[in-house]
């Protein structure tokens, strides 16, 4: 399995991006996709999710209303589009994907099974 994640970068406060999540290695989708991050000196956190099935999202009170994240069924890809981008969502992006397994909380990070590489998006003031 691999996930080959996409899309981070340097963005002014108020712009946009769109960080994708490839996955590869299974003949069937995913259960669920999810995005975390990690801020500068902080922990990781949680910030949005999406079940495969039926595309129920979940987000971080952080991010409501300024992200989206989705999914694509033909391409096992997860999307996460960033809009309205404050410094304070500089950070190391994470996606993790639960495949093969059931989810019980789209934002642990113990539900999911595989993990990409991070992305750095850094947004300036």
């Amino acid at each position: 399995v691999q996930l080959q994640a996409s899309g981070g970068g340097l963005v002014q406060a108020g712009g946009s991006l769109r960080l994708s999540c490839a996955a590869s290695g299974h003949s069937y989708n995913p259960n669920a996709v999810a995005y975390f991050r990690r801020p500068p000196g902080r922990e990781r956190e949680f910030v949005g999710a999406i079940a495969w099935s039926g595309g129920k999202t979940f987000y971080a009170d952080s991010v409501k209303g300024r992200f989206t994240i989705s999914r694509e069924n033909l391409k096992n890809t997860g999307y996460l589009q960033m809009d309205n981008l404050k410094p304070e969502d500089t950070a190391v992006y994470y996606c993790a994907v639960a495949w093969g397994r059931a989810i019980a909380t789209f934002d642990d990070p113990e539900s999911y099974n595989y993990w990409g590489q991070g992305t750095l998006v850094t947004v300036s003031s």
